[in-house]
């Protein structure tokens, strides 16, 4: 912290003032707002949010509170390669508008893992996707939350302790008082925030270095902005090819599989709304995503003759952007306050949807299912599922305390998360495109496709990896008008210094686990080149050998008993069934068709060898006994309307 305490007042002042502001949205939203008064307000949000909101919503549950802090330290020292992601990212969108939502929609569930637990009738996969997720959440928001302390401690002198304990306690209460509703208007504040201050810092950058075409040619001149490296080389840290692939698969499956994006869609009231949402995020995520790097791009430009890290000013990459905000925008009272509160805001704001999602997940898929809590009514399953995310909150906070006793734990849940995205999203793409598949395959293609991913993710800790290549920087342009005075130590205030070069073991999110004592195994060893494969395929691997696996056992293990519903799986993959190898398909449908006098007949779906019909009224009663047993939401009532779909009558949300 360079600034004296009376000089941060403001600071301070503004901090406070920003994030009680955003405490007082879930306050309102409780007790001003539409009443919560179903299991399905809570976890849906009741169809009652905007699709700006939304969108703006699910984009900043994509791009989280590292990417503004971690995009534009990654293009100052590291350059442009990782802003390719957003390819892989924005081809997601189409495939999960047109692959997963069609299936999911009309099926009612509050749980996107109820999906499997339908199309495979067994609670082992279910199990085993929602406690993959619930995992890897918990470490993730660990990360999160821990993620802005580390500046908010540098730069304005919180400790630790103090702002996990806040971020983790207003997130709790954001909980208990508004549900999704309060995740998404607090995202929707914090999103409008953060965009103000990027912009901020682009002007002002812009105007240091004489206009964004030296800002480009700057960064251009100094290696910032290669684009288009297809090199093949699975080791290579990040490429064109691994940025485009690696991040397709991952996207696909936290858009596709992840409880807190399919719990948006599902809020919706439409599936057309679901799908113009999506379509529309493509432009709203492609901006966000880039603000950061053009952040980075006018802070290196700014500082380009300069480097704050070589000369000492900062001991950590991820701080040159409070590093920038604190030596630039001085001669503004309160707006490194607004910026750290930001930090803070978007730590709480995803924390909030992230509690929100563990809490529905935990309760549909093993706590509800348990005897002694059947027939719980809906406000009591609502008072579970608060419950349950106070004690997630606190698991957060726990975790968060964790990481900061230890090194290399916000690289090592990077490398976890793109490990289990490949066979969560294996596991759903054998559900909603493979006919074949059965729980016995699905089961195993997860269990061996987590075994040998994990396999190679932490034997990829036991070698040496060649470093990732660092950028030159440069300090030759350093003087006593480099930083402001404020900053500015005593010893650097003459005319011109040479600075001491300051070399830090941090390394940057996403980077290999570097400062870890490795052992460098011989070249020609395949176990050393299998574990030298950038983290970027984690998430291919993974998917390819689930669906390879799964779809193999299941083929051999096929029987009679593994029929179900066909409006389980995609309408494209039941008109190419018959392309696959193996016997024939066979399912069990429900069809209705009304009699010329108003009755509802009987009547055999031509695609099953073992069907069940019923009139409205039984499919009625069926519906009643689903939600008891925990098959359908039971936020859904079977008095909602109906609409008939080539003979066949499916609930609309």
């Amino acid at each position: 912290m360079s600034k004296d305490n009376n000089s941060m007042i403001w600071d301070y002042l503004v901090f406070v003032i920003f994030v009680i502001a955003s405490s007082f949205v879930a306050v309102y939203s409780r007790f001003f707002g539409p009443k919560e008064k179903t299991k399905a307000d809570y976890v849906f949000a009741a169809g009652k949010v905007s699709m700006f909101a939304m969108m703006l919503s699910i984009a900043r549950g994509t791009l989280g509170v590292r990417s503004f802090l971690g995009y534009p330290s990654e293009l100052f020292y590291r350059g442009s390669a990782m802003w390719e992601t957003l390819y892989g990212m924005v081809l997601a969108y189409p495939i999960v508008c047109f692959v997963f939502v069609p299936v999911y929609f009309s099926l009612g569930i509050t749980s996107v893992y109820q999906y499997l637990d339908m199309r495979f009738k067994s609670r082992l996969v279910r199990c085993l996707a929602s406690g993959t997720y619930v995992i890897r959440q918990m470490l993730n928001q660990g990360v999160t939350v821990f993620t802005p302390c580390v500046a908010l401690n540098t730069v304005i002198g919180i400790p630790y302790w103090a702002s996990i304990f806040g971020i983790s306690i207003i997130s709790i209460i954001f909980n208990l008082l508004g549900g999704l509703k309060a995740a998404i208007l607090a995202d929707v504040m914090q999103g409008l925030t953060m965009i103000a201050i990027c912009v901020a810092i682009i002007i002002q950058g812009c105007v240091e270095a004489g206009g964004f075409g030296n800002v480009f040619n700057i960064t251009q001149r100094d290696g910032r902005l290669n684009f288009f490296n297809w090199n093949l080389d699975p080791t290579a840290r990040v490429t064109t090819t691994s940025a485009v692939l690696g991040q397709l698969f991952m996207s696909v499956s936290i858009f596709g599989c992840q409880q807190n994006f399919v719990q948006r869609y599902c809020s919706m009231d439409s599936q057309k709304k679901v799908t113009k949402t999506l379509m529309w995020n493509i432009p709203v995520i492609t901006v966000l995503f880039s603000l950061s790097w053009v952040v980075g791009m006018v802070v290196y430009a700014v500082y380009a003759s300069c480097d704050p890290l070589t000369s000492g000013y900062i001991k950590k990459y991820d701080e040159i952007l409070p590093f920038f905000v604190e030596d630039r925008f001085s001669y503004l009272p309160g707006i490194l306050g607004l910026f750290m509160a930001s930090l803070f805001n978007g730590a709480l704001s995803l924390n909030v949807s992230i509690l929100n999602s563990l809490a529905t997940v935990a309760f549909e898929d093993f706590v509800r299912p348990l005897p002694f809590l059947k027939g719980l009514t809906d406000s009591k399953q609502l008072l579970c599922i608060k419950l349950i995310s106070v004690i997630f909150g606190f698991i957060i906070m726990g975790i968060s305390f964790l990481i900061g006793l230890l090194d290399g734990v916000i690289e090592s849940s990077m490398l976890v998360t793109s490990a289990t995205s490949g066979p969560l999203l294996g596991v759903f793409i054998m559900a909603i495109l493979i006919p074949v598949a059965n729980w016995k395959g699905a089961s195993i293609g997860v269990m061996v496709g987590h075994i040998i991913i994990l396999w190679i993710t932490f034997g990829g800790l036991t070698v040496d990896k060649p470093p990732a290549a660092k950028l030159p920087l440069h300090t030759d342009g350093c003087s006593n008008s480099s930083f402001n005075d404020h900053i500015l130590k005593l010893e650097h205030r003459t005319a011109s210094w040479t600075p001491t070069t300051t070399i830090s073991p941090y390394t940057i999110y996403n980077d290999p686990l570097a400062p870890l004592n490795t052992t460098r195994a011989e070249k020609s060893d395949p176990l050393t080149a299998l574990y030298s494969i950038t983290y970027m395929y984690y998430s291919i691997l993974g998917c390819i050998i689930t669906v390879l696996v799964g779809w193999t056992v299941s083929f051999f293990t096929a029987s009679e008993a593994d029929q179900y519903d066909e409006e389980l799986i995609h309408p494209w993959a039941r008109k190419m069934a018959h392309w696959f190898p193996g016997k024939k398909r066979q399912y069990v449908s429900k069809a209705l068709i009304e009699e010329p006098k108003g009755k509802m007949k009987r009547n055999s779906s031509v695609a099953s060898s073992s069907t069940a019909t019923h009139s409205k009224q039984d499919l009625e009663v069926e519906k009643k006994s689903d939600v008891t047993n925990g098959t359908v939401n039971a936020g859904y009532s079977p008095d909602m309307p109906m609409e008939e779909v080539n003979g066949t009558y499916k609930t609309k949300l």
